[in-house]
């Protein structure tokens, strides 16, 4: 074996290893934890199913085609000529009609379900707004604004719990997926969109930005936590209260709001109003910083600090050029926000 032939077979192992770990990584539409999600899954079992009987059957016609008229030995007159046969052009007409009338009918069953399902009164409703590059997540009814997590309640048989999702994007076109708990969404500037969950099961589910938004497209990330009644309610309260009652740390809160982070961020119970960016009134409740890019720890968020774009190339936030000093300051009052 060639040392070309053994590099090529060990990059493509290569390549499956990581795309298995991508797709482990963002979830399994295999796996489906929640209704939206099973019904595209009962469907891709569909398209699947007739995708694999149409490649058994030209597959099989060819190496029968192959084998049965293959020149043998002694055998030089002209095979037959066929100039044309209405019941074979007949034949690769309809079929493929048909198989297209049936994914169609199926899909737009599927769509339609998904998306006029009505909205009841004690469902959760949740807004979702794609930025570039991370999500604002607005709890309306609960006066809870938080980023990159969406937290909801377990649907279970006892006490069903579904949660609507408004979607909507601040600048470029994006698209909200979570392939266990249902199909991907686009967030259109301008024309608000909406899907549905009901996650049946606990954990923390992954997904992504699936609609090429610009250069961190690849690491916006999401994170969907889904808790039971009562953790749920949990973390409902703590994100109510306000952050200044969570700040004893007095001369890195006046650092803070001394710089200009107050006119991109919102620490509630402060004078920083900003909306450009995420709110940061319970930003170590949140497991990751930088949506999804590095795991929240007051280490990751000086790192973050001193120089987004060194964790994030081409983050829309400015290298504030802080001191030393200042940093310390500004990261031991950002890490006493939970």
């Amino acid at each position: 074996m060639s040392s070309s032939f053994r590099l090529t077979i060990l990059g493509c192992i290569t390549a499956l290893a990581i795309s298995a770990q991508e797709m482990h990584s963002v979830g399994n539409i295999f796996q489906p934890q929640a209704t939206p999600a099973e019904s595209v899954y009962h469907l891709s079992l569909l398209v699947l199913a007739v995708c694999a009987a149409i490649f058994i059957v030209v597959a099989g016609l060819l190496t029968y085609t192959l084998i049965r008229f293959r020149r043998r030995c002694g055998d030089h007159k002209e095979p037959a000529q066929v100039y044309g046969s209405d019941r074979i052009e007949i034949a690769w007409t309809v079929i493929p009609i048909l198989i297209v009338f049936v994914l169609t009918m199926a899909t737009a069953r599927i769509v339609s379900a998904t998306l006029d399902k009505p909205i009841s009164p004690d469902a959760l409703k949740v807004t979702v707004v794609g930025h570039q590059w991370w999500w604002e997540v607005r709890y309306p009814a609960l006066n809870i604004v938080t980023a990159n997590e969406v937290h909801v309640p377990v649907s279970t048989t006892a006490k069903p719990a579904v949660t609507f999702l408004n979607l909507q994007s601040a600048d470029v076109a994006h698209s909200f997926w979570i392939p266990q708990l249902a199909g991907k969404t686009d967030l259109i500037p301008g024309h608000p969109n909406k899907m549905w969950i009901d996650p049946k099961q606990q954990g923390t589910f992954l997904g992504n930005c699936a609609e090429y938004c610009g250069t961190q497209h690849a690491n916006m990330q999401l994170r969907v936590v889904v808790q039971s009644q009562a953790e749920f309610a949990k973390w409902t309260a703590s994100q109510q209260q306000s952050a200044n009652a969570n700040a004893g740390i007095k001369n890195g809160r006046t650092e803070f709001l001394s710089l200009s982070c107050v006119n991109c961020h919102t620490v509630s119970g402060t004078g920083a109003a900003g909306t450009f960016g995420p709110d940061l009134s319970h930003l170590m409740s949140r497991d990751t910083l930088a949506s999804g890019v590095v795991p929240n720890s007051a280490e990751n968020l000086r790192a973050w600090l001193k120089d987004p774009d060194a964790i994030k190339p081409g983050s829309l936030m400015p290298n504030m050029q802080l001191t030393p000093e200042q940093l310390d300051e500004v990261v031991t009052y950002l890490s006493s926000l939970k």
